[in-house]
């Protein structure tokens, strides 16, 4: 099964300052990702190519790392995950920028059960979140914080 799932916001600020988010990831000071409400994510060296970690059962290393610009996570689990997720940055105009989160993979064996039936619903909640995070860092407030649905919360209560 093939799976292509893509999260976007749009930020008021230059490349730089969206780029700076991505820079931080995993970090002490990680503006982006969503650790307090959903496994941190957590790498066994500082963010750059080979660097392997993840979050949760959701395991991966750094395949790529454009500081500022890019990073690319191939998937090493869970079992049936093939392929990759990223954030990228691009520009629209000089306080403009696009923060895109994209997920590209075939799902395999078990995960073409585990994907749709867990795994998407929460990993979309949790992008949504991640940017949310984003916004925040960026202008102080978040226009339209994302909701999560009542399978989410349920999803989330079953994993503990």
């Amino acid at each position: 099964m093939g799976v292509y799932n893509v999260h976007e916001r749009v930020l008021p600020v230059p490349a730089a300052e969206a780029g700076a988010l991505i820079d931080g990831l995993s970090g002490d000071a990680d503006r982006l990702w969503p650790g307090r409400d959903w496994f941190p994510m957590l790498f066994d060296a500082p963010l750059g190519p080979g660097a392997a970690g993840g979050h949760g059962p959701v395991r991966y290393s750094v395949a790529t790392y454009v500081p500022g610009q890019w990073v690319r996570f191939a998937f090493r689990g869970p079992r049936g995950f093939h392929g990759f997720h990223e954030y990228t940055v691009h520009p629209l105009g000089p306080d403009r920028t696009l923060l895109r989160h994209t997920l590209a993979m075939r799902a395999r064996g078990p995960a073409r059960f585990s994907w749709p039936l867990a795994f998407r619903p929460l990993h979309d909640a949790c992008l949504e979140d991640s940017l949310d995070r984003a916004e925040r860092a960026c202008t102080g407030t978040v226009a339209r914080p994302a909701r999560w649905s009542p399978y989410v919360r349920l999803l989330r209560r079953l994993v503990g």
